[in-house]
């Protein structure tokens, strides 16, 4: 049961990381613009959902991905472990991660589905971490993981709501040092699965 608890805590802690719903407030505002409350709410409501499905559905089809394309545990570890730290590097050095937030987009509600869904919420970084969790779990283990994911989802969703009073509410200095602190803790996730990936290749 602890094995769990600890399991749950940890993927918790690199969803709540990596898509940080506080820290990717600004950029939901600067996406959706001036538009009304209820647009805004809209274009939440179907980027969360979208984001489920498409996390959900790699953490379902994963192990199949796996075998599909030839992959192995450690090569996966590395290469999003990398991934993972240079995401991280990148909201620890106040840049916009350019995996997660392209620069041009169409304000309209297509932005529901990219850029704010596909990559901002369920970006490569996002899949990646997903994907882990449960690359060596059983079923217990892939339903924590989308559970976990939806309770995010569901908090992302209320902070895109809540955008604007957030934002005057906490400022965006402290949200700016809430997304470096978040950035921090991705890099050294990153570089825990890389070294876990090594360890795994060389048999260590």
């Amino acid at each position: 049961m602890s094995d769990l608890l600890t399991f749950s805590i940890t993927v918790f802690t690199g969803f709540f990381a990596i898509m940080n719903p506080i820290a990717n407030i600004p950029v939901f505002l600067g996406l959706v613009g001036d538009q009304d409350k209820a647009s805004k709410r809209r274009i939440a409501k179907s980027a969360s959902i979208t984001a489920f499905i498409i996390v959900a559905s790699s953490v379902i089809l994963g192990k199949y991905i796996f075998d599909l394309f030839g992959i192995t545990i450690p090569a996966f570890k590395i290469t999003g472990g990398i991934l993972i730290f240079y995401v991280g590097f990148e909201m620890l050095m106040s840049r916009k991660s350019t995996i997660h937030n392209p620069g041009n987009a169409v304000k309209d509600d297509s932005i529901a589905t990219s850029p704010l869904a596909i990559p901002i919420l369920a970006g490569p970084g996002t899949i990646i971490t997903a994907m882990n969790s449960v690359t060596d779990g059983g079923y217990i283990h892939i339903g924590i993981v989308i559970v976990i994911f939806a309770l995010m989802i569901l908090l992302t969703y209320l902070a895109f709501c809540l955008s604007d009073i957030i934002v005057k509410k906490l400022g965006k200095n402290i949200i700016i040092v809430i997304g470096k602190i978040m950035g921090l803790i991705l890099a050294i996730m990153g570089t825990g699965m890389v070294i876990e990936g090594i360890k795994r290749a060389f048999g260590m």
